[in-house]
């Protein structure tokens, strides 16, 4: 089963039941034919994800997911950093829950160890369909009210 760990950098950690988001990362990482290990969530603001953007990839922009991915094989390890504040911001503008959004972009770091990629012509819709799929599976409880 997935190990999962949750750390924060200048925000609170959103509500996540951790044994669930661990038993649906299993599912999603099944459904590609692979297991999933050790993953790190870094909830953090806006400015802690920018220096992380700089510092590792030389991108001087915002984001709302950096994945760095410490695969193997079949099993998918790696360290997510996801901005709640762009979580929040792109809610607004895409016109859907907060919650909603934040489990989109939980879930696209996991894709992206699974081996899906987003910036290449074409990519994008493929990633939006996989993360279709695997909200549709995402348990009810996996947010804790």
């Amino acid at each position: 089963m997935a190990k999962v760990s949750i750390y924060t950098q200048n925000v609170m950690a959103p509500p996540l039941n951790v044994q669930k988001l661990a038993e649906w990362i299993d599912t999603v990482a099944h459904r590609h034919g692979r297991v999933a290990g050790q993953l790190t969530y870094v909830f953090c603001d806006d400015e802690y994800i920018l220096e992380t953007n700089r510092k590792f990839l030389g991108h001087d922009y915002y984001t709302d997911v950096i994945t760095f991915d410490y695969s193997n094989a079949r099993r998918i390890a790696g360290d997510m950093v996801i901005s709640l504040d762009t979580v929040a911001s792109n809610a607004q503008m895409l016109g859907v829950r907060e919650s909603q959004e934040l489990l989109r972009v939980v879930i696209h770091g996991v894709l992206h160890l699974c081996g899906i990629n987003d910036k290449a012509p074409g990519e994008r819709e493929i990633m939006e369909k996989n993360e279709n799929e695997a909200l549709a599976c995402c348990p009810d409880n996996v947010l804790e009210a």
